[in-house]
């Protein structure tokens, strides 16, 4: 029993969509068992999932009866989907019931809005261990998959109930999508201490999203940098939620000024601002900023969460013990996921990690154990002799400029994508100034709009150099 689903009240709801579709606690548990009498034990199947109670039903349900789903975009480009199908042959895929027509498997049942069909493959061979699968971020047709085990949604739920301080009376209001690893973490913590997930797949622009919020009594509130800078626009800073008080933000490094916007509407209205870091490998969180350093230490990822530890690597792979010198940053926790895969017979491997994992992000520690990400490691050009951080130069520009901007290159170019030709000149400037390189070295095209994933985060691959 995975999340001490036994030991909520039963009768107390687990979740509610924005179709006003419910989910108590004794039903999830029903429904587990339920899939436990459908599916031969220990199934591998595709769950196409959408932002609804449906799709947090069979996610949990397939988890917690010992089957092993591969959570993915109920929306996936097909031609995608086929190649995942075709690597890693699933005996069974879960849709929503709209869409099972368009794939011509055999009905097995239908459940919450989401229909079962038998594919037909075979069985596979996975190991014990293995609970679920996630797509690598920013890439969900690719192989590559992030293999987690019951014991990394254990400590990733308690460590996040515990540095947020979650209780039964939380009502999150969940809009990152179900197949990302974050917006599933929201799912795990809450479930682990009888919260209820508010879950909804409406636009934040839309009348409707603000009303099911309002209605629904929201107390959370958990996005990445796009969905703040959505909520900026929206005028937010000017809206009553006397309900919410909490704000989260993971998902990459926000632009300071936004964040210590955000920051100081909570100090000044009685919420808190809790940035948070994480990746997939790591089951989503695995350090946050206290929200009592939320000003003082704008931009900063914090410190681990609670039962783990940072650190950081040389080059070399030394230690670095001293406090404002740039590695590699280094994550130790029982959430430290099992590692990947790329074919089905990966599913059989064991744990490739053993609880400690390099993130390869480019980070330091300030004097009071605080950590800085500078950025990714490869995610740098050597310009002439000078080595340049290309997601420095972004936010440099970001701030100067109000403009979506992605920087890529090779050490012999920096090429900078723009969404709007009025600001060539001033980007070019900002960065000659910044860099002290001659102009030449920077190349800047415009495009209609940066390619990002479902949550936010630029697609460098569809860029070309």
């Amino acid at each position: 029993m995975i999340l001490n689903l036994n030991k909520q009240a039963q009768d107390a709801f687990a979740a509610v969509d924005a179709l006003g579709n419910t989910l108590k606690y004794g039903e999830l548990l029903d429904f587990s068992e339920s899939i436990s009498t459908i599916l031969p034990s220990r199934s591998l199947l595709f769950l196409l999932t959408e932002n609804n109670v449906g799709g947090i039903a069979w996610s949990i349900g397939c988890i917690n009866s010992g089957n092993v789903p591969l959570i993915l975009n109920a929306h996936i480009e097909k031609e995608l989907l086929h190649n995942l199908l075709d690597i890693y042959r699933p005996s069974y895929v879960c849709v929503p019931s709209l869409m099972a027509v368009d794939l011509h498997y055999e009905m097995v049942c239908e459940y919450y809005g989401y229909i079962l069909l038998r594919t037909g493959m075979g069985d596979c061979a996975m190991h014990p261990d293995l609970s679920h699968l996630l797509p690598t971020s920013g890439s969900t047709g690719s192989p590559k998959l992030v293999r987690h085990k019951y014991g990394n949604i254990e400590a990733a739920a308690l460590n996040i109930s515990t540095f947020f301080g979650l209780t039964s009376n939380d009502r999150p209001l969940l809009v990152l999508p179900l197949y990302y690893t974050m917006g599933l973490s929201v799912v795990f913590s809450h479930l682990y201490v009888g919260a209820t997930v508010l879950i909804t797949n409406q636009s934040m622009t839309d009348k409707a999203f603000w009303n099911f919020m309002k209605e629904q009594h929201a107390t959370s509130f958990t996005g990445v940098p796009y969905s703040f800078e959505i909520l900026n626009l929206m005028r937010f800073f000017r809206m009553d939620l006397p309900d919410l008080t909490l704000l989260t933000q993971g998902g990459g490094k926000m632009p300071r000024q936004l964040n210590l916007k955000f920051a100081e509407y909570c100090r000044d209205n009685g919420k808190r601002w809790i940035a948070t870091y994480g990746q997939s490998e790591g089951t989503a969180r695995m350090a946050y900023l206290p929200p009592e350093y939320a000003i003082s230490k704008c931009g900063s990822i914090g410190r681990a969460v609670p039962n783990a530890e940072l650190s950081l690597i040389d080059s070399d792979g030394s230690v670095i013990e001293l406090p404002n010198m740039e590695g590699e940053m280094c994550y130790r926790g029982k959430n430290v996921t099992m590692g990947y895969a790329r074919k089905r017979e990966d599913l059989l491997l064991g744990d490739e990690r053993n609880g400690f994992m390099r993130t390869g992000d480019l980070a330091y520690r300030d004097e009071d154990g605080c950590y800085y990400i500078v950025g990714r490691m490869g995610r740098f050009l050597k310009l002439y002799g000078m080595r340049i951080g290309l997601d420095e130069c972004e936010q440099i520009i970001k701030g100067k400029c109000p403009i979506e901007c992605a920087c890529v290159g090779t050490d012999e170019k920096m090429i900078v994508y723009l969404t709007d030709d009025k600001y060539v000149t001033a980007v070019k400037e900002i960065l000659v100034e910044k860099t002290k390189l001659v102009a030449s070295a920077f190349e800047v095209r415009i495009i209609d709009s940066i390619p990002k994933n479902e949550a936010g985060k630029i697609l460098y691959s569809k860029l070309n150099l």
